[in-house]
């Protein structure tokens, strides 16, 4: 399918809390150039900062980041910053807190709530912003988030942060995090061959919340980037509609409902203009019932 003059805005839009966004938005983990983010070779920077740009002017208003994507020579905050600043004012930035990087990389704990508002205003110093719209709590294995997230609702109620949402959560955090403070959003690993095993699909549709899948594009390979042994029910789609696997699998997520938003990320400028065209793609029935068996066959 045609690419170039495909805009973000084809794939519909919805709100967050107040703020209106496309749902095919840009995620930038992926601008730090490697999968593990210190393992292979970071992406130019140059090309990097054009990819940004470029996705803005492609319609992007929703780029998703954090301050614990980095690599050796990369931020994707920093890159967000000199690509972006100063902002428009519809470009609305989602970032991720709760996790703990150690300078080499490695993953040592999560955050202790007390440390969140570092980990805020650290977003705020590498972003050049004086709020941020949406702040993610990505958790790590934690049964209870209830401190955490109240911490964060602190910072709303400061001003530091206008919208909340939740990270590799499941339904019960779900609603832990509704007893303190509005939820706008929730991220969690979802695909074609990454089933919802938790329901939070269908807990976000009945709640008016965004559902965010991040590694939609990616599968099994996850960090690693696009899927390597595409399934066959996804390249006989792709075929039908001259539109590339990548691309079936965009408009799989976003047609499970009308709040689910996609953030594909790439350095290539190429698929992202690709990626981006995936929100013009409308898959048929026939083509919802291919593709649902893999998910039926991997659950």
């Amino acid at each position: 399918m045609t690419s170039h003059t495909v805009s973000a805005a084809a794939s519909g839009t919805w709100v967050l809390g107040d703020l209106t966004v496309n749902r095919l938005g840009f995620g930038a983990m992926r601008l730090t150039g490697s999968a593990a983010f210190h393992d292979g070779t970071p992406s130019d920077r140059g090309r990097a900062i054009a990819v940004l740009r470029r996705a803005v002017e492609l319609g992007v208003d929703h780029i998703d980041t954090a301050a614990f994507y980095f690599s050796r020579l990369r931020s994707a905050n920093e890159l967000i910053n000199s690509a972006l600043a100063p902002y428009a004012d519809d470009l609305v930035i989602s970032t991720k807190v709760g996790p703990v990087r150690d300078a080499s990389g490695g993953w040592p704990e999560p955050a202790r709530p007390d440390e969140l508002r570092g980990q805020v205003e650290e977003n705020l110093r590498q972003l050049g912003r004086d709020h941020l719209d949406v702040v993610n709590l990505r958790l790590m294995g934690q049964d209870s988030i209830s401190e955490h997230f109240g911490a964060l609702s602190e910072l709303r109620d400061a001003g530091l942060v206008r919208h909340l949402g939740i990270s590799n959560a499941r339904p019960e955090h779900l609603v832990q995090a509704e007893a303190i403070a509005p939820v706008v959003c929730v991220q969690n690993r979802y695909g074609l061959d990454s089933p919802d095993r938790t329901g939070m699909l269908r807990a976000c549709a009945a709640r008016g919340i965004a559902f965010v899948p991040f590694f939609s594009i990616a599968g099994e390979g996850r960090e690693a980037g696009a899927v390597r042994d595409e399934h066959d029910e996804v390249r006989a789609v792709a075929r039908a509609h001259g539109a590339t696997p990548a691309q079936v699998r965009l408009a799989w997520i976003l047609g499970q409902g009308s709040h689910v938003l996609a953030i594909p990320g790439t350095g290539n400028p190429d698929h992202l203009a690709d990626n981006v065209a995936a929100g013009a793609l409308r898959l048929t029935q026939d083509d919802f019932r291919l593709l649902d068996s893999i998910g039926r066959s991997v659950s």
